[in-house]
């Protein structure tokens, strides 16, 4: 196994359905081919978009995976839910046309090129902000196309006050209009037409509230942004729209087509919201670790997203396809399955698998079922939080770190149970706080495993993080490590605390010899350093690690993110 796994993220299947986080597959597969005989079968308990089971079916080895995420279930299943790809275009294009008929002429604008009619294929909306000189309403767009694109200068146009995107929102307003039509081979663009009033009331959408109790309410300023519900993030005419598609795919009667339909839906869902950022250069498409909603946002065609998707979708499929044929494989034969469990509570017989490969929560990175109400309220049940192996962010709740660390463990217990004779378990983790790795060193040992030194692999999935350029160093980690574990009774539970001195030698030796770097890649090694010596990496942050290179003069170039050495 190579020291470091460097992938891509542009895989079919990696984009045809967004998660929180993705192992790539191509940094799966070499992992199973090492540990798991052909044949074999291997469990994913942390399974969430079910990559694993992708990368054991294109191997040739059975899967099983499993995690307590409704929505994880849902995409991970219907990437193994492989359909025959005229039937599923058939009845998409079918779905599509039912749903047209039922919503009518909702996407028909007036066209500035011919007078004629066109349809729109998406507007670019504007919230109005309270200035905090005059308090009059200011359309944001207009604001910062008047001040040429550059925010600082943004000013009210009613008296000259600074505008910004952190003052009070009091509406929206639709700015841009691009549609197609006939009369021109190019997509035009126009100013908005007031957009239908559609009226949504008894519409079968999902009535879920993102109640103040999540974390993810607090992180995305809901209860000042008034957007508390799954509907408020979508204009009434995409609503209107979504309820169509969803109504006709439901009305499939082959389960296998209508669950790759919906597969495809959910997939739509957060482009078809107001979470898709707009920028003056290009698209920012949506954040899916938060409920942010830009001061400019776009309302995207749904028909169109939705026929992109199903596009995508069979794209995914042809490439698993065609990726198990280069290893001798029908992945249409593999066995797999996908139940909805906890990974503490695994229903598997002891000695019964050949090998885990796993991706659990990192902390309190982020929080799956916060995010995944979006897709779930559309989707039949929502995801326990109470078994949710996360760290609150908020003091005074029941998700703390002793409960992690006690659900990680017994987690791993499990694992080591079901595991055959001679079988490993690989983890995926990271995190920037050396507090959250030793958690995971005195979990790994209380569960009576040992991290076996020499198979610990870097994972890099082409991550950068900008936070933290202006000052040197990033703060977040960004890339990954993987954990590859064997059974032992004796696993030793205490560490050797590493001195000041000790850690920074290590640090400005591996600076030295890593060649071109990243603060991250630097961390991840000295982590590495530590496992392998075994040393309490409880001290070890990003920041503490890098402020000696710091203290030596080091610094980062801020194009390419890598760590420059003084001269």
């Amino acid at each position: 196994m190579a020291e470091e796994i460097v992938v891509g993220r542009g895989d079919p299947a990696y984009l045809a359905h967004a998660y929180l986080t993705k192992v790539p597959v191509p940094a799966i597969t070499p992992f199973i081919e090492a540990y798991c005989p052909p044949g074999g079968v291997v469990v994913d308990p942390f399974a969430g978009s079910g990559m694993t089971g992708i990368a054991a079916r294109i191997t040739g080895r059975q899967a099983r995976l499993s995690d307590i995420s409704v929505l994880g279930r849902h995409i991970g299943s219907n990437y193994l839910n492989m359909v025959e790809g005229y039937e599923f275009t058939g009845a998409a294009q079918a779905v599509i046309k039912r749903a047209k008929d039922a919503v009518g002429k909702i996407y028909e604008v007036p066209c500035s090129g011919c007078g004629g009619n066109g349809q729109l294929a998406k507007t670019v909306w504007s919230v109005l902000v309270r200035c905090a000189g005059c308090e009059e309403p200011v359309n944001y767009y207009h604001s910062l196309e008047a001040a040429e694109w550059s925010k600082p200068k943004m000013i009210c146009p009613h008296c000259s006050a600074h505008i910004s995107s952190s003052l009070e929102r009091v509406g929206e307003q639709p700015v841009v209009d691009y549609v197609n039509c006939a009369c021109s081979p190019k997509q035009l663009e126009q100013p908005a037409v007031a957009a239908p009033r559609i009226d949504v009331d008894g519409l079968d959408f999902p009535h879920v509230e993102i109640t103040p109790d999540r974390e993810m309410y607090r992180a995305s300023a809901l209860g000042k942004s008034g957007y508390t519900t799954v509907a408020s993030f979508y204009s009434p005419r995409n609503l209107r729209t979504l309820v169509a598609l969803r109504d006709e795919i439901r009305s499939i009667e082959d389960r296998a087509l209508s669950q790759k339909l919906l597969f495809a839906f959910t997939a739509t869902l957060t482009r078809a919201s107001k979470r898709y950022q707009w920028s003056h250069k290009r698209p920012l498409n949506a954040a899916n670790q938060n409920y942010y909603i830009a001061p400019v946002f776009y309302e995207w065609n749904v028909f169109e997203l939705f026929e992109r998707k199903t596009t995508a979708v069979l794209k995914a499929d042809e490439w698993i396809r065609g990726q198990a044929f280069t290893h001798n494989v029908d992945a249409d034969s593999v066995p797999a399955e996908y139940v909805t469990e906890s990974a503490a509570e695994l229903s598997l017989p002891d000695a019964s698998v050949d090998y885990v490969f796993t991706d659990p929560p990192f902390g309190s990175n982020l929080f799956y079922a916060d995010m995944a109400l979006f897709q779930e309220g559309w989707l039949d049940g929502f995801t326990d939080v109470g078994k949710e192996a996360v760290i609150d962010r908020s003091t005074g709740t029941k998700r703390t770190a002793g409960r992690y660390e006690a659900l990680l463990t017994e987690s791993l217990k499990q694992c080591r149970r079901i595991l055959k004779p001679g079988g490993r378990i690989s983890m995926v983790f990271g995190n920037s706080s050396g507090k959250i790795w030793a958690v995971v060193q005195r979990a790994v040992a209380a569960a009576g495993l040992r991290i076996e030194p020499e198979k610990i692999a870097i994972l890099n999935k082409g991550q950068r993080s900008v936070k933290g350029l202006a000052s040197g160093f990033e703060h977040v980690a960004t890339l990954d490590l993987v954990l590859t574990m064997v059974p032992q009774d004796d696993a030793e539970a205490s560490f050797k605390q590493p001195t000041a001195e000790a850690v920074a030698a290590a640090t400005r030796e591996l600076a030295g010899a890593a060649g071109p770097a990243s603060p991250s890649h630097l961390y991840l090694e000295l982590l590495r350093r530590a496992l392998r010596e075994g040393w309490g990496v409880a001290d070890l942050s990003l920041q503490t690690a890098t402020a000696t290179l710091l203290d030596d003069g080091w610094s980062i170039d801020p194009k390419t993110g890598l760590m420059v050495e003084p001269e």
